[in-house]
């Protein structure tokens, strides 16, 4: 089913607030000053608000828990009665920050949402380890919070695993951990864990496979990354279905902490075609050797993952880049933000920030698609995030390099939450943004085909097109879920009048090209996105 939902979230920011403004860059605007948490784990949800969550086994915060409430855990390392949150929920526009309560350590756990919109959050460290925990958001203003299973939980403790929703979007695959080479499903619904030799196979000296990057491809099956390998994977037969060639260079994933996105999956060759990029990245044994900070991968592959002969196209990114992350903008191109240029990921083991996000235009020819944009003034290191929100900006949070809150040294605890406007969201291109107003036909099946309305100053000029892009879980450096779908449009653009304009679209054909979920619907006038309505697709 496709159904709707508007929320009156403001987009609108003063010029004051913007720093380092370059025309044709982006612009940055300091949103928070102190979100009360470090947020290692952020994800938004379907009303627009965001979850931030760092780890319990920290010490007190720098937010109080309402009502006096406390958290007594007499398994936790530092704090056995703790009266501060560990979570909290941010809601762009008014910026409000209102604090959640999480019982067990979330220290670099997994997580995506489920097909109604709620986000179930797995494993940890510690107490943590095997737990699986909920939150079925509300609107800004509502009193939601997590809720922790009662049960055991997971049947293998999860530490540096992944997660990716199945089709039906009621299930979710978690792979890999630390020392942890299996997967498993969340709901278990009576299945066992299955050994996925994979992951031991690539489990080098310094651990480089945890938090393996995982795509649901359109031929449902799983596009696995870990290290420096990838396989095709049948979750449900437990078979490797094809074993691509290793990329080139350095280790991708934590510690080495390169990042990956696929592609835009695109109506116009029927969603048939899967490419994955991987970017980033650190040299073998600066996990091992800190100390040293060598310089971190410059590099990204790319491969169709959906070709029997595929290869890696190697290109050079602008800087090198380790703990960057990867955000879809809604036209398609893809944003690397974050990280440092020399070490790896862990406490201390990064220097040089990359203070300057790249763009990656994900349909230009090979050797033409990067662009260095306007830098921030706030490093962004361990344990940061960036993520899409439905205005069409990016969030970024979260950067501590300590084990614990520490407010001294070269990268503090960062507390500052940022939001990067890319250059479709300039004042000079405020003509060409359309505003979308709603849909004219009823709730609609997969294939099925809708018709959006919008507004728009201009005329449009040309075709636009009709985006959904879901929302991760964003962690170390990758966002787990993360897809973008441009659909049919099988009717351009037609005027209802009074600058009111109509386009025609078809849904996705599937559940395995769409998992059933709560998606972001962008159109895109001559590259320029409107702000998102939220869209459920289901069966």
């Amino acid at each position: 089913m496709f159904q709707m939902k508007y929320f009156g979230i403001s987009f609108v920011v003063w010029a004051s607030s913007f720093i380092g403004l370059v025309h044709g860059q982006g612009s940055w605007e300091l949103l928070v000053t102190n979100a009360g948490i470090a947020s290692m784990h952020t994800a938004v949800t379907h009303y627009g608000t965001v979850i931030f969550l760092d780890r319990t086994d920290i010490g007190p915060s720098q937010i109080n828990l309402p009502n006096g409430r406390c958290r007594d855990d007499p398994s936790d390392l530092t704090s056995t009665h703790d009266c501060t949150a560990h979570s909290v929920l941010f809601t762009p526009g008014s910026n409000s920050i209102r604090p959640l309560y999480i019982a067990t350590d979330t220290w670099c756990s997994s997580g995506q949402f489920f097909a109604n919109g709620m986000l179930v959050q797995t494993g940890g460290d510690f107490d943590g380890n095997r737990k699986v925990r909920y939150f079925t958001p509300c609107p800004s203003d509502g009193t939601c919070d997590w809720v922790e299973a009662t049960d055991q939980g997971l049947q293998q403790g999860r530490w540096y695993a992944s997660n990716q929703i199945l089709p039906d979007g009621s299930r979710q695959i978690i792979v890999g951990g630390r020392d942890v080479f299996t997967t498993e499903f969340i709901p278990a619904n009576g299945q066992g864990t299955t050994n996925l030799p994979f992951l031991q196979q690539t489990n080098d000296a310094q651990n480089d496979n945890y938090y393996p990057f995982v795509h649901l491809i359109p031929d449902g099956n799983l596009f696995i990354f870990a290290n420096r390998d990838s396989i095709l994977y049948n979750y449900l037969t437990n078979t490797v279905v094809r074993t691509y060639p290793a990329i080139p260079g350095e280790p991708r994933n934590y510690p080495s902490a390169g990042s990956s996105v696929m592609l835009p999956l695109m109506a116009s060759d029927g969603f048939s075609t899967a490419e994955i990029v991987v970017c980033g990245g650190a040299q073998f044994g600066a996990f091992q050797n800190p100390s040293t900070f060598p310089l971190a991968s410059q590099t990204c592959g790319r491969i169709t993952a959906t070709d029997t002969s595929a290869t890696w196209a190697m290109e050079t990114m602008p800087t090198a880049r380790t703990m960057g992350d990867m955000v879809l903008l809604p036209n398609g191109d893809v944003l690397i933000i974050n990280g440092a240029q020399n070490g790896c990921s862990g406490w201390g083991n990064a220097k040089n920030p990359t203070l300057s996000p790249v763009l990656y235009l994900s349909t230009a020819a090979a050797g033409q698609r990067f662009s260095t944009l306007t830098a921030t003034t706030i490093p962004r290191v361990y344990h940061s995030t960036a993520n899409l929100l439905p205005d069409a900006r990016v969030l970024v949070a979260g950067s501590n390099t300590h084990q614990f809150y520490t407010f001294s040294g070269d990268f503090p605890t960062e507390l500052r939450v940022e939001a990067f406007s890319p250059d479709y969201l300039s004042s000079a291109n405020s003509n060409l943004r359309p505003n979308v107003l709603g849909s004219s036909t009823s709730p609609i099946t997969y294939n099925s085909v809708f018709t959006i309305s919008f507004s728009i100053p201009n005329e449009p000029q040309g075709n636009v097109e009709v985006n959904l892009i879901s929302s991760p879980y964003t962690t170390h450096s990758f966002s787990q879920g993360l897809r973008l779908l441009k659909l049919s449009v099988s009717q351009q653009v037609s005027s209802a009048g009074n600058g009111l304009y109509q386009v025609t679209a078809t849904a996705p054909p599937n559940n395995v090209v769409a998992p059933s979920a709560y998606y972001m619907l962008f159109i895109v006038n001559q590259g320029i996105p409107s702000p998102a309505v939220w869209v459920q697709i289901s069966s």
